[in-house]
């Protein structure tokens, strides 16, 4: 099945240390990459177990495979929402090589860079 990836961009940022050294760190987004997406449709199971966990899950999207994303990184759609990455998946019996990132709602926005956006 041909993956169309037409329903927008996603920005995926990594949470560092913008502190100078010794002093109380300060988290900070740093751009990882850009990628297009498709919106998929969340489950029932996927929403609830998220529930179970405490965890608010928002959207999954379908993206190209980029091996950087993981678990522990930001991801900001077009319309400026902030959201945590919760899962990341490989997709197979795609063309091309894709994943599905599951979004959850996170509680602490962070100062997204302007020129990123």
């Amino acid at each position: 099945m041909t993956q169309n990836f037409c329903d927008g961009v996603v920005i995926i940022y990594a949470v560092t240390n913008s502190a100078e050294p010794g002093y109380q760190p300060v988290p900070a987004l740093t751009l990882k990459c850009k990628l297009r997406y498709e919106e998929q449709r969340l489950g029932i199971q996927r929403y609830y177990t998220g529930r179970q966990n405490q965890i608010q899950i928002e959207r999954v999207l379908r993206t190209p495979r980029h091996g950087d994303v993981t678990n522990q990184d930001i991801a900001v759609t077009e319309d400026g929402k902030q959201y945590g990455i919760d899962l990341v998946q490989s997709v197979t019996d795609v063309y091309p090589a894709s994943q599905d990132i599951t979004l959850a709602k996170i509680e602490q926005q962070y100062e997204v860079p302007h020129e990123m956006v």
